[in-house]
């Protein structure tokens, strides 16, 4: 398994050199990222929630099981925020202890995290929806305690982007059609399933191309990125696998699932949030970079440690 895993991650390291290689080599323009970037959010990503609903067989366990995995991967999030925010909250007039806390706890459950779950879990396809319900848990937070912790203003919360984004509006066009057992043509959930498999290279390519402006020196020579790496890659899997591991009623998968997808690098929403207010944007950037590059070290070694 652990072999598995350190190869899902080492192909998407890959991917991201690609489009690094692709940029200073003047065949790629970083500028296009940003077009990538919609393409990825607004139809591969959806694509690739869809498609994880149509690969899961109906029944009132599966059901169950979802709803609990949406509960319990909400609730780690959130208790890992709280403990964060005491620890830190006397800082919080400096920004860069906002995006820390937000990098310690806003990860790429779905881009990234998807792949890495299916290589502990092949054949196990509800483990995929769960990373789908993941992305949908992590979004409710996003615009609600995430725009809080980076602007420190509570005006900036959204509970209506909390609810209607790409991914939720994926998961409400995805269950009726699981609930219901609602099947496309073949022809189309094919070409829904291409689709959805395009999201992590992509998403990798869009990751080097921004690395391939990023100032390396400041990303590596920092030592308070390294810390948000600690938090996140680090601190934020013990801390999920010590609140999980002792609920008896939840099955191996979704606790599995829950501690795998902590273990994955800060989401690219941390640098969009930052960008969109202002706050510390070349640091949250370089936390995204960061972690993305040590993950591929970090995932495998946790994964042993605690799977």
């Amino acid at each position: 398994m652990i072999y598995s895993i350190f190869t899902t991650v080492a192909i998407m390291l890959v991917y991201m050199m690609i489009g690094f290689c692709l940029c200073k080599s003047g065949k790629a323009v970083v500028s296009h990222a940003k077009s990538l970037s919609a393409i990825l959010i607004y139809i591969l990503g959806p694509c690739m929630i869809i498609n994880s609903f149509l690969g899961l067989d109906y029944s009132r366990e599966n059901i169950i099981q979802i709803g609990i995995y949406f509960i319990v991967s909400l609730l780690v999030q959130v208790i890992f925020f709280a403990a964060l925010y005491i620890v830190f909250s006397r800082k919080y007039n400096d920004s860069k202890y906002r995006i820390l806390t937000v990098g310690a706890v806003l990860g790429n459950v779905g881009f990234l995290g998807m792949p890495v779950v299916a290589s502990v879990f092949p054949g196990v396809p509800i483990v995929l929806v769960y990373s789908s319900i993941n992305v949908m848990s992590m979004n409710l937070i996003v615009f609600t305690i995430g725009t809080f912790m980076i602007t420190n203003d509570k005006k900036y919360i959204s509970v209506k982007n909390a609810i209607l984004n790409p991914t939720t509006i994926a998961i409400i066009i995805s269950l009726p059609l699981f609930i219901f057992r609602i099947h496309f043509p073949e022809s189309i959930e094919s070409g829904i399933g291409l689709l959805g498999k395009m999201v992590t290279p992509i998403c990798m390519l869009i990751l080097g191309m921004r690395l391939s402006e990023a100032k390396l020196k400041a990303i590596f020579t920092r030592p308070f990125v390294y810390a948000t790496c600690l938090f996140k890659l680090v601190v934020f899997p013990i801390v999920a696998f010590l609140l999980v591991h002792w609920i008896p009623w939840i099955n191996d998968a979704c606790k599995t699932t829950v501690v795998v997808l902590a273990m994955t690098p800060a989401g690219a929403i941390i640098q969009s949030l930052s960008e969109l207010y202002e706050c510390e944007q070349e640091f949250a950037a370089n936390v995204v970079l960061l972690t993305t590059i040590i993950s591929v070290v970090t995932i495998p070694l946790m994964a042993y440690i605690l799977v």
